[in-house]
């Protein structure tokens, strides 16, 4: 949604109200980017950052049409932040990750993986479920999305990697 340039106008000037509206016209926008691009136990977090952030600088802001933009900006910002600060190793070996599943029973196993999947964003399990389940091939995955396939390995990729860190954080060996 775009903001008026009145209404970022005037809650620059201190008018709490106008604060009030440009936070919640624009909290829908931050909450799919969100749900898109951060970790989901991370979203919510990152929001009201980037909303704190927002109210504490908004007098900096210059260009009055790019209120959406730097918004987005400043929760990018704060999702990698906030992945970064829980200081998750996702990169482990391959004899690493062989010995966390040897050691782990595999009904615990199972249970994990499951809650994994769930906390996915909806567009990373799709992945997930098309790649590793239905065992479909990368192209074969991108021509039944519509997408070119650097899209899908990018996406693929980045499931695998919160699913890792979803894995790693619940098991604490990180």
């Amino acid at each position: 949604m775009k903001a008026p340039a009145s209404l970022i106008s005037a809650a620059q000037t201190g008018d709490p109200f106008a604060l009030e509206q440009l936070i919640s016209n624009s909290y829908p926008d931050l909450r799919r980017y969100a749900q898109k691009h951060c970790h989901a136990s991370h979203a919510e977090d990152a929001i009201q950052e980037t909303l704190l952030i927002a109210t504490r600088n908004i007098r900096s802001l210059r260009q009055l049409h790019s209120w959406l933009a730097w918004l987005v900006t400043i929760l990018k910002r704060q999702c990698h932040y906030l992945f970064r600060a829980f200081n998750i190793n996702v990169h482990l070996t391959d004899a690493e990750w062989s010995e966390f599943i040897e050691r782990t029973p595999t009904h615990s196993l199972k249970t994990e993986l499951i809650t994994a999947l769930e906390s996915l964003p909806p567009h990373y399990l799709e992945i997930i479920l098309l790649r590793d389940f239905e065992e479909l091939s990368i192209a074969e995955i991108a021509a039944r999305l519509n997408e070119n396939i650097p899209a899908i390995k990018s996406r693929l990729r980045r499931a695998r990697t919160l699913m890792r860190e979803y894995l790693l954080s619940s098991a604490d060996i990180n």
